[in-house]
């Protein structure tokens, strides 16, 4: 088959050999799919009722077992550094930490398209591993927070793939319910989880309740490793892998590391991670006080992280492979997605950074229920959204869903508003009551909106802005903690000390800010120094809320630009195949799947999931 390639395709493809063996194998690096891509088309396509149950059985286990580690680690943190005497250092970890999250989503989708999925999860667990090693072993700060890097990388990872892998094997119209999966362990983790931590204390120490999960999670792990594994053997054999040659396996080490250079985007994955950790870093660190903001350890690497934008996006426009396809961008259908993406997390950090401290001072709640309350979000969130996945099947339809959420995030942030402080029944009622309702509109449309991405892209720029789209999670979630921060640190002073300031106590207003949960031990509901503490925190809690009601709006605003696509049987609406050399297009979805029809003699490709979601749906 005559090839030819422009300037980009040939930087980034081995010259053509002689022989005609060799010819073919260049033509097949050549192709513009990725390896990982074309194995799991070739993979949804030999898939069967059985392989489904399988495959979402294990991506439940592997869930549940993240699900709970996360919560327990984060509980078991304040013990780790009180064991070290030294927490100077953990707040660099958990900025490092972010950084990773955002960064390592595109970059881990970029990887799992070269190498493959079942690859990468491996890769995954084995630093989840490691890192989980590190931190139950470390005798001091610098290697628990060596260990918390290196688990964050896996963890990071292993929640990318399970969102790729349900977007790979799953159709439009069933994604949505099927994203949920991962996330139902939570309606059982909310309310068990500080028990079990609890429980592990009381007969062991930090260390073992951390190394106990370098034993269970990759035990967790196996069941999906194997099922992928096992659909994977069967899906070498499919037609779509004929005469196909796998750059990763064939290559001489020189074109194979000149091929994954240019296809990993190496330069792409530099530049992108120095501009988020040039501004994530500064932005976190700088803590909301004032000073620091204009301190040069705080502006430099800011001016820094800002001017590396415009290299980053020129890079992107020209390099052979680009990590974040910027035409991609121009549609509407997927910036609009990624705004959504932004505002959301922003948005809800300006109530939930301080939720819990408001909870227990403002409205007196005890530790329990505070502790319930502040999980009220997740639960209720994927409970709307799972149902919601079943009526998206029927429906076909996003957009309506996701404009309604948004508009219910902001009735959750005028509640908020509303019902900012006092223990009398009713601000108590309402303040569970806007949980209630932030949660029901979590749950119609962060998920809608990420199926309504996916469906908008082809396969092969699927896992990329998958990776892109969680990344900016963790954008909003910097800029919404440090906004919170900048308002609590800046205005919850100034107000105590003015509504303190007449009880004769030179120190009252500082301790009070200090250590509010001690100075409402000493102070109980109704006395004139609690309430002058409460005063204070509504004062505050009312910027944040107004803050978070305006940003409410440009919410609402990208809800309505996304498209309002009707969902069908395919993995995604757009077409990605590109013709032959005599003109036929390659195998799509649909034909791969009408073609594996036809071989195996019964269900199998995305067809197969319509049973699956009936069995699921009753």
């Amino acid at each position: 088959m005559a090839m030819s390639v422009d300037t980009n395709e040939a930087a980034s493809a081995p010259a053509p050999a002689k022989d005609g063996a060799a010819s073919t194998q260049t033509a097949a690096v050549s192709n513009d799919k990725s390896p990982g891509v074309r194995r799991a088309e070739a993979l949804a396509a030999v898939l069967t009722r059985t392989d489904y149950i399988c495959i979402f059985a294990g991506i439940f286990i592997v869930a549940f077992a993240y699900g709970l580690d996360g919560m327990l680690r984060y509980a078991y943190q304040p013990y780790a550094t009180a064991s070290f005497s030294k927490h100077s250092l953990l707040a660099t970890v958990n900025v490092l930490r972010s950084v990773i999250a955002a960064a390592a989503q595109p970059t881990s989708a970029r990887i799992a398209d070269i190498f493959g999925r079942v690859e990468l999860l491996c890769v995954s667990v084995l630093f989840y591993f490691i890192g989980t090693f590190l931190e139950s072993e470390s005798h001091n700060v610098e290697t628990f927070a060596a260990g918390a890097i290196i688990y964050q990388i896996g963890y990071t990872m292993v929640l990318l793939l399970v969102e790729v892998i349900i977007a790979d094997i799953t159709s439009t119209r069933a994604r949505l319910f099927f994203s949920y999966i991962p996330t139902t362990p939570f309606l059982i983790l909310t309310w068990v989880s500080g028990n079990v931590s609890g429980s592990v204390l009381k007969v062991t120490s930090w260390r073992w309740g951390i190394r106990m999960w370098g034993i269970i999670y990759p035990v967790c792990a196996l069941p999906l490793i194997v099922s992928l594994f096992l659909v994977g053997r069967r899906a070498r054999k499919h037609p779509s892998m004929d005469g196909y040659v796998d750059p990763v396996r064939s290559l001489p080490w020189l074109q194979f590391l000149r091929y994954l250079f240019w296809r990993l985007d190496v330069i792409g994955i530099i530049l992108m991670i120095a501009v988020f950790a040039l501004i994530l870093v500064p932005m976190t660190t700088a803590g909301g006080f004032e000073a620091s903001w204009t301190a040069p350890h705080v502006l430099a690497p800011l001016i820094v992280g800002v001017c590396t934008i415009p290299f980053f996006v020129i890079w992107q426009l020209y390099a052979p492979h680009p990590l974040v396809p910027l035409r991609l961008l121009k549609d509407r259908g997927i910036w609009a997605a990624l705004g959504i993406a932004l505002m959301l997390n922003w948005a809800w950090y300006m109530q939930g950074d301080y939720l819990y401290s408001v909870l227990i001072i403002a409205f007196d709640f005890g530790v329990t229920m505070a502790t319930r309350l502040s999980s009220f979000y997740t639960f209720f969130s994927v409970l709307t959204g799972t149902l919601l996945g079943l009526v998206v099947y029927k429906v076909r339809r996003l957009k309506v869903f996701i404009v309604a959420g948004t508009c219910l995030f902001l009735v959750a942030f005028g509640l908020l508003y509303q019902y900012r402080g006092d223990a009398n029944s009713s601000s108590r009622a309402g303040v569970i009551g806007a949980q209630v309702v932030l949660g029901i509109a979590g749950g119609l449309f962060p998920y809608p909106a990420q199926a309504s991405l996916q469906a908008s892209v082809d396969h092969e720029h699927l896992a990329v802005l998958t990776g892109l789209y969680l990344a900016t999670y963790n954008l909003g979630s910097a800029f919404g903690g440090a906004i919170s921060g900048a308002i609590w640190t800046q205005v919850l002073p100034s107000q105590l000390a003015s509504r303190l300031a007449g009880f004769n106590n030179a120190t009252l207003a500082t301790s009070a800010y200090s250590d509010p949960f001690e100075f409402a031990g000493l102070y109980p509901v109704g006395t004139p120094e609690r309430q002058g503490l409460i005063d204070s925190y509504k004062y505050a809690q009312r910027l944040l809320t107004i803050t978070g009601l305006c940003l409410c709006v440009p919410l609402i605003v990208f809800a309505l630009l996304l498209r309002n696509q009707k969902l069908n049987d395919k993995q995604t609406l757009v077409d990605d195949g590109q013709p032959d050399s005599n003109g036929n297009l390659e195998k799509t979805d649909e034909r791969v799947q009408a073609e594996a029809t036809m071989i195996k003699g019964g269900k199998s490709g995305l067809g197969g999931i319509t049973d699956v979601l009936q069995m699921f749906s009753g």
